[in-house]
């Protein structure tokens, strides 16, 4: 489907689709409820963390991943 070079965007991208719809719904909800209007202010909340989570994700992903190698090399 993609050329394997975007491989790290797409992984990010998806990583923060994911991370972000859970925890801006989660949060959402447990700040202000489940109720009228809620589908409003999750997606406010997604547009703002959305972008933020993937520059994240693209800047420190991979500095992530080689410490949590070098963290877990003992067996």
């Amino acid at each position: 489907m993609f050329s394997k070079r975007y491989q790290p965007i797409v992984q990010a991208f998806l990583m923060s689709v994911l991370m972000v719809t859970i925890m801006t719904a989660l949060i959402t909800a447990l700040n202000t409820g489940i109720g009228d209007g809620f589908l409003g202010r999750w997606a406010e909340a997604y547009v703002v963390a959305w972008p933020i989570a993937f520059c994240v994700i693209l800047i420190a992903g991979k500095r992530v991943m080689r410490l949590s190698v070098a963290l877990c090399q003992r067996d």
